[in-house]
């Protein structure tokens, strides 16, 4: 293979001005979760960290210095706590699923990308987890 066939893969930024794209963000949220399969993973409680990252429409509407006119993370950030105060779950697959459903409720977001960690699983790991993204079947 030469050097002239090989095609480089560019990683899509979320933000995105000519498709009217807003990125809205929720970095390391760590929280204490009743999470996993394991019968002392039942009985005791865990860190997980939460990143969220959303494609937002933000065409038609202008901001107009209003919280109204924007996706809030801090409703965001509240909305992942409720969904892991209802109580235990078994996978961070299950709690990832959850949390995108949330995220993609308001019909401005067009995509969710959301990562669940597990912090203290393995200890030669900083964390375990996995990363999904779902789009909204509205738009």
């Amino acid at each position: 293979m030469s050097a002239n066939s090989i095609k480089l893969v560019e990683v899509p930024r979320i933000a995105n001005a000519r498709h009217s794209i807003r990125h809205v963000f929720i970095r390391d949220f760590v929280l204490v979760c009743s999470i996993g399969i394991h019968q002392h993973e039942k009985e005791a409680a865990q860190r997980v960290r939460i990143n969220l990252d959303l494609a937002v429409d933000e065409s038609g509407q202008d901001i107009n210095d209003d919280i109204d006119n924007v996706i809030c993370y801090e409703d965001l950030a509240k909305g992942v706590e409720a969904i892991v105060g209802t109580g235990h779950v078994n996978l961070v697959e299950t709690l990832a699923e959850k949390i995108a459903a949330m995220c993609l409720i308001d019909r401005r977001v067009r995509s969710a990308r959301v990562r669940v960690e597990k912090l203290d699983i393995l200890d030669d790991a900083e964390s375990v987890g996995i990363e999904i993204e779902r789009f909204n079947s509205e738009v």
